[in-house]
């Protein structure tokens, strides 16, 4: 059996600052063997009612996917004459430290890279009902069932069969006809099926059964027939791909003894199961691949790899110097490109192909072959679908019509300025005079403190027991009725883990305790709670795979809004241990990808119950729905958060982790299906130690407020360290600049009000690549924090770099239309150039489409409320 070994690095004091890349499996490449008596040479299959699938033995044989409405373009296929379905058994590092994880690929034993194809058949609904005595290929059938029972699978489907192989001898130039030849040492037999789910979704699972040594066998023609051997293995029967197996798998978890690495057969006489699977398929050397969740460093993947699990981002991720002092200080506190809190097992492609893989395992996309894409999940299955659309904006259409949208925002959180604030009660209404005396639109003041305070190592931080500090916030329920006089509501803060509250001497309410009592927090395998190590404190973390816990922390969130509070940031949610003991038994490392998505839900439905249980006019009344924002998440996400914010970028100028990083995180994640997202005002993360400080500019603070007035929601934060940092109330320049900007996103809220309505019925983001709606305009592809869009009708071109106050603007090919600038009112109207534009302080490049009824409202707004 491969191990898995888990180290914890939360205590390492000094580090190395140049952590190297973890070790990953290499890609896996194999030949393609198949039996030519059995399997045709030219065949095309039906795929329920929209797909076909051709297959082709020339060039040593290729599958290839198409819609049937286009014929001639192929939305899948596989390299001709390469093995598209591999495998490993290797050995699996995990080293975690405070809500960072890096895995490694160790010693690798087996490697089964060549692929035969015994037989290719469609399967009707007669064919499920197979008789046989093998037990995956029962469990396999028995999902198919399912599927077609709750109309999930349109058959035909087709089933594809035959084995993976490694040879003993390796040699790079060995070829097809003698690899029939060879004695294969190690061989498993795998399924490979394809089924419609819905008019603009094909399905694909892969199933390996267990592997074996074959001793005398050779891999002939003759010898290894379809028929030859399904009687070697017994009559098929029933198989079924569920995740079942998924959640309850249990793994191996032991310290590895270092020994010689053996990269193809295993020392030991047994054979142990694979915990890698690979599929490999085609790619072209020009594609571009967008999304994979929240990125923050790139747009465009091609020539990367791309792993998704749910983490910190890190800080500085590959920025210097912080990322250095941070890696010092922390082990692998600095995180790289491609650390996240949203990843998403999902692409699209300049091509105008997709695909997501469905389930939580930890994959690789290995996107480093001018030819080809191959995927490695941590596992001994894979279940995905390949996506069919024309355009940016079909895919994602297609793509989240299954995993969910967002439900649309209430108009109040839209309407002005989200106010992040802490102090106490007399700060705030201290604040809310100055902003109504330069008449400030302010939806909320989002009071993250409200319950109370604590001195770190890394700052100001917050006491993580939710309940009200009513010293700090004295009077606290007539302030959140003051302020509703005004139409502003109250927003607060909350995460799913819960602090020692020995050291507060303002507790009322010890949720740890009471936690602790219930027996819901996630446990060690000692069966003691585990002690999470976040940031500069332990903290015990809610097991939401218990059905209490979600209970429990519901009448949390009651008291909250019982108070009158109307939104919170649902903070965290990435940090589960990848050892921990789950109520529901489940694999952790599986359910640490999961988790987000229950944090998720656990908010959404109480929303959905508290607005239920409300009577009258109050049910239908906008102004007192509820909204939460998060960070952390995963492919499902977008269906169970309200909002989502990007976490904490650092307060600089920098590419990965700084405001240009704010910028790729947005547009990244739009293309992903998380349609409603913005960052803090100004960034978050501050740093202070000798040799190494980032503070807060006030020029960094003004061009982030020029640019989140074109997010979504348009929210400060007062950041880690306020002091040090600039802030929105610092001078008489910096309230002037934010209420100016404050109404410039006024200005443009009819235009938000229909963008959130399209979110939540087509999953479009409001924030917009240019790739979205110029696919055909290759220059675009190039672009990552340059320019966006905001829906179809405002281009934005932001200053994102000290000092400058001038910007190259690009104005993209495709349709025929005239971009007008919005302070000047000058035109551009040729296709695919480029222009120098000037862009000072409190004028950055905005244009809109002249003459379009979008363009001329919001300069009519704008001149009404004297922005322009």
């Amino acid at each position: 059996m491969a191990s898995l070994k888990i180290t914890k690095k939360h205590h390492k004091h000094f580090n190395n600052p140049f952590p190297s890349n973890p070790k990953t499996l290499p890609c896996i490449r194999g030949n393609l063997l198949f039996n030519s008596q059995i399997v045709p040479s030219e065949q095309i299959y039906g795929i329920g009612n929209d797909f076909q699938l051709n297959w082709s033995s020339k060039n040593g044989g290729s599958l290839s996917i198409f819609h049937k409405s286009q014929p001639s373009r192929s939305i899948w296929s596989t390299v001709p004459g390469r093995s598209f379905v591999s495998a490993a058994v290797a050995e699996t590092e995990i080293e975690e430290s405070r809500g960072s994880f890096v895995i490694k690929d160790k010693d690798i034993h087996l490697i089964c890279n060549h692929q035969t194809i015994e037989n290719i058949r469609t399967i009707d609904g007669s064919d499920i009902e197979l008789h046989a005595n093998n037990q995956d290929f029962t469990s396999f059938s028995n999902g198919l069932d399912q599927e077609r029972q709750h109309k999930q699978m349109l058959l035909p489907a087709l089933l594809i069969t035959g084995k993976i192989f490694c040879v003993k001898k390796r040699n790079n130039n060995i070829q097809s006809s003698e690899l029939m030849e060879k004695q294969p040492s190690t061989y498993a037999k795998y399924w490979m099926l394809f089924d419609q789910k819905n008019r603009n979704q094909i399905g694909f699972q892969v199933r390996l059964a267990k592997p074996k040594v074959e001793h005398r066998q050779k891999l002939s023609p003759r010898t290894y027939s379809y028929r030859a051997f399904a009687s070697k293995f017994g009559r098929f029967r029933r198989l079924r791909v569920g995740w079942s197996r998924y959640f309850s798998r249990k793994r191996s978890i032991i310290t590895v003894s270092p020994e010689e690495e053996e990269n193809v057969v295993m020392k030991n006489k047994g054979v142990a199961d694979f915990n890698r699977i690979c599929i490999t398929y085609s790619s072209e050397k020009s594609e571009r691949f967008f999304g994979f969740g929240e990125q923050f460093s790139h747009m465009d993947f091609k020539g990367k790899k791309v792993p998704i699990f749910v983490q910190e981002q890190g800080i500085g991720r590959g920025d210097q110097p912080i990322t250095f002092a941070a890696n010092l200080v922390s082990y692998r506190a600095g995180g790289d490109e491609s650390t996240t809190y949203a990843p998403s097992p999902f692409y699209m492609t300049s091509k105008m192909r997709s695909l997501y893989l469905e389930g939580y395992n930890y994959s690789v996309f290995d996107l480093t072959k001018h030819d080809s894409v191959q995927i490695q999940i941590h596992g001994d299955l894979i279940e995905g679908r390949i996506l069919h659309g024309n355009s940016p904006t079909e895919l994602i259409e297609h793509f989240t019509e299954t995993i969910g949208r967002p439900k649309r925002l209430p108009d109040w959180i839209i309407s002005g300025a989200v106010v992040g604030l802490q102090g106490g009660t007399e700060t705030v209404r201290h604040i809310w005079k100055e902003l109504q005396t330069h008449e400030t639109p302010v939806s909320a003041f989002w009071l993250q403190d409200w319950v109370g305070q604590r001195k770190t190592v890394i700052g100001s931080q917050l006491w993580w027991n939710w309940e009200v500090d009513s010293n700090r916030y004295s009077g606290w329920r007539q302030l959140i009725k003051d302020l509703g006089a005004q139409n502003i509501k109250v927003m607060t803060y909350c995460n799913p883990c819960l602090a020692l509250m020995d050291e507060n001497p303002n507790v009322q309410r010890n949720l740890f305790e009471e936690a602790m009592k219930l027996d819901i927090l996630v446990k060690e395998k000692s069966g003691g709670p585990y002690m999470v190590s976040n940031t500069a404190f332990d903290v015990g973390m809610l097991d939401l795979t218990h059905p209490q816990a979600e209970s429990w922390f519901k009448q949390i969130l009651q008291e909250m809004v019982d108070d009158g509070v109307r939104g919170w940031m649902a903070d965290f949610g990435e940090g589960l241990p990848v050892d921990a003991c789950l109520y529901s038994g489940e694999d952790p490392i599986t359910a640490h990808n999961r988790y987000p998505e229950l944090w998720a839900k656990v908010n959404r439905e109480f929303i959905e119950e508290w607005k239920n249980s409300l009577v009258g006019k109050e049910k239908e009344d906008p102004e007192e729905a509820l909204v939460f924002f998060m960070r952390a998440g995963f492919r499902n996400s977008p269906k169970w958060a309200t909002l989502f914010w990007e976490g904490d970028q650092m307060v600089s100028w920098q590419a990965n982790d700084g405001i240009k990083s704010a910028v790729v995180g947005l547009l990244s994640s739009g293309l992903s299906g998380y349609a409603l997202n913005h960052s803090d005002i100004g960034g978050y993360c501050s740093v202070n130690l000798p040799f190494f400080k980032y503070q807060r500019s006030e020029e960094l603070l003004l061009r982030w407020m020029e640019l989140n007035a074109f997010s979504v929601v348009f929210r400060t934060h007062e950041g880690n360290k306020p002091s040090g940092n600039s802030q929105f109330y610092s001078n008489h320049r910096t309230l002037s600049h934010f209420a100016r900007y404050a109404k410039l996103y006024k200005a443009w809220k009819f235009y938000r009000i229909q963008l959130v309505k399209e979110a939540s019925e087509k999953g479009l983001p409001v924030c917009r690549h240019l790739f979205l709606h110029y696919p055909e305009d290759e220059y675009v592809h190039t672009l990552t924090y340059q320019q966006f869009l905001v829906g179809t009708e405002i281009l934005v071109v932001p200053v994102l770099d000290k000092g400058k106050e001038m910007v190259k603007a690009y104005f993209p090919g495709g349709e025929s239309c005239t971009w007008k600038h919005v302070w000047t009112g000058k035109l551009y109207s040729k296709r695919g150039s480029e222009a120098w534009v000037e862009a000072p302080i409190g004028y950055p490049a905005i244009f809109v489409k002249d003459s379009s009824k979008i363009g001329d409202t919001f300069l009519k707004n704008l001149r009404e409320y004297n922005v322009l």
